[in-house]
């Protein structure tokens, strides 16, 4: 239909004997299936904001002709320029009169782009990335024109022009000539690039620390390209720090000398202490109670110092733990910790004081590696519930170089629907080096996880541990391996399956394999949600002996990170209870 045939359409709707005054009760959209389609049109129609109002005539007939037109100006940013638009509004008579006002779509044939002129005027016009974005901007010839698209693309070459240096950059055309009896879109985008600036000095604007103690994490040489991306790893570099509770970097081209833009970083220091008081309980420890201190900054050289510690019935640990930030060689930390536990359950007896000599870094955003020298001294005995010890105890001392290796490679790492994370241990030492004995051990634990659909999370978990000794017999438990808990298999008491002494208490393998698929689903994509899962394993010295465990959870993406309730129940042993675990914060 031609627009002129739909203007006289239009007014023959509203020829005729005049509106009595009415209330419209609601507005109704029929002929888009496009859900954003439809909500655009009923956000733009005026007569949706006097629902419920008792309408004058005038006012009545005034938004009943402005609905056709704010129906189609809200189509235009989809590409449907034409469409064929119908209001109707059913009079039953009376003074009180109730109206349901409903329009009725043809969208009719989109308008789609016929032409596209896009160009980089100066520099970046020999910029290969820039004329790569150029070569993806959408729509393209013979797309329908979509402008929520077609602003994504223009925004996205303005941005990678800061991105790569071109400070001055602006846009020159901006036109999008539209031929509705062609139903076709003719783009012209003309950007001027002006000059590619080069890294400057860097300025940080801080009293805290020593001068030139934070220019170590420029990890770009003065006068090389400019790039945001440098910017951004620096800003990581700050805040993986901890110092400051704002950190604001900024590029200033007006002051720039020759191509060369000065950078001015301005930090402000968070609050230097950190008190952490807590109550807590497991099934496992008892009931308990957290006492934490941490000074971020002691000196004006950045070091850290924390104190924490988990005072519980059974088992009671105090760490003491000494950082050095370490500028030069990868984001890090020179650490030194010395760690006491303490464990009294009714079938163990542990004590053990750990030195930890370590050095941390970032590799890269996925990457972090922690190479470290460890001292361990450890006494642990064997007893039951009536404190009657079926062992003596026994002693270990061992001093072991360890590297561990992380990796997050996931969407989002405070609720990750796609990606892989995990972890690899390498341990050893040698008798006679400061070790009572030869061992190496390795432990790696991955996780996997995948979204079948929007309102879903499929988990898929695996761990992998073996220690290469021929005395284990002299391995503390805290280097042997357990299974059963709520990050092993759930079902079962934490350290439940494994070789055991009498069949009552067990004592930790020389190897661990647990495997683990759950299913969570989010009502209507929600915060709330359900789970399903099933947990095999086992710690073994020669033969797995697998014990599954299967349960249902209750989950909850709250504003400081998911919640997990689950319940479980071990299958091996029809007659054992339910378990009950509560977890909190991201399972990476």
């Amino acid at each position: 239909m031609r627009p002129t045939h739909l203007l006289a359409a239009a007014l023959l709707t509203f020829a005729g004997p005049a509106f009595a005054a009415a209330t419209v009760d609601k507005v109704v959209v029929h002929g888009l299936n496009n859900e954003l389609m439809r909500q655009n049109v009923e956000l733009a129609l005026s007569i949706n904001n006097e629902s419920g109002k008792r309408l004058g005539e005038s006012r009545l007939e005034f938004l009943l002709r402005e609905a056709q037109a704010e129906a189609r100006e809200a189509l235009e940013p989809f590409g449907y320029y034409s469409p064929e638009i119908s209001v109707d509004a059913p009079r039953n008579g009376g003074d009180n009169d109730h109206l349901t006002v409903t329009l009725t779509i043809r969208l009719g044939d989109p308008v789609r782009v016929r032409q596209s002129n896009l160009k980089i005027e100066g520099e970046g016009n020999d910029d290969q990335y820039l004329q790569t974005d150029l070569g993806a901007f959408r729509p393209q010839i013979g797309e329908v024109l979509d402008h929520t698209t077609y602003e994504a693309s223009r925004n996205l070459i303005t941005r990678r022009l800061a991105e790569r240096g071109y400070l001055d950059a602006d846009t020159t055309q901006r036109l999008v000539e539209v031929t509705r009896a062609e139903y076709a879109a003719d783009i012209f985008l003309t950007w001027a690039s002006g000059i590619r600036y080069n890294m400057g000095p860097v300025t940080f604007h801080q009293e805290q620390f020593v001068p030139g103690l934070l220019d170590k994490l420029v990890s770009w040489e003065q006068g090389s390209y400019f790039h945001q991306g440098k910017l951004d790893r620096l800003r990581q570099s700050l805040v993986a720090l901890d110092y400051f509770s704002a950190i604001d970097i900024t590029p200033d081209p007006e002051r720039a000398e020759g191509r060369e833009v000065p950078i001015d970083v301005e930090l402000t220091l968070a609050p230097r202490s950190i008190y952490t008081v807590g109550l807590s309980y497991g099934t496992d420890s008892g009931a308990g109670v957290r006492l934490g201190l941490e000074r971020r900054y002691i000196n004006s050289r950045g070091h850290k110092l924390l104190f924490d510690l988990n005072y519980a019935e059974t088992r009671k640990t105090l760490s003491t733990i000494y950082r050095v930030p370490a500028f030069k060689w990868l984001d890090g930390w020179y650490t030194g910790a010395l760690q006491a536990n303490d464990e009294q359950t009714d079938y163990i007896d542990i004590n053990n004081a750990k030195l930890i000599l370590s050095r941390s870094g970032q590799i890269n955003e996925q990457w972090n590696v922690v190479a470290s020298a460890n001292a361990l001294r450890e006494r642990w005995r064997y007893g039951n519930a009536s404190t009657e010890f079926l062992t003596d105890y026994q002693y270990a001392t061992l001093v072991y170089p360890e590297v561990r290796g992380e990796y997050v490679g996931v969407d989002d790492r405070l609720f990750p629907r796609r990606g892989v994370s995990g972890n690899l241990s390498l341990r050893g030492g040698v008798e006679g080096a400061g070790s009572d004995a030869s061992f190496g051990q390795a432990h790696l634990n991955a996780r996997w996880f995948l979204s079948p659909t929007d309102s879903s999370r499929l988990l898929l978990r695996g761990e992998l541990g073996h220690t290469f000794t021929d005395e284990l017999v002299g391995m503390p438990p805290s280097l042997r391996f357990f299974a059963g808990g709520d990050r092993s298999i759930r079902g079962y008491a934490w350290r439940e399956v494994g070789p055991r002494i009498l069949d009552d208490y067990a004592v930790g393998a020389k190897n661990v394999v647990t495997a683990s698929v759950e299913y969570e689903h989010y009502l209507n994509g929600g915060p709330w949600g359900a789970a399903v899962f099933v947990d095999t394993g086992s710690a073994f010295d020669s033969k797995p002996d697998l014990h599954t465990g299967i349960g249902i959870g209750a989950r909850w993406r709250s504003p400081v990170g998911p919640v997990r309730i689950d319940v479980a129940h071990g299958l091996n042993d029809p007659d054992s209870s339910f378990q009950i675990y509560l977890n909190i914060g991201a399972d990476l």
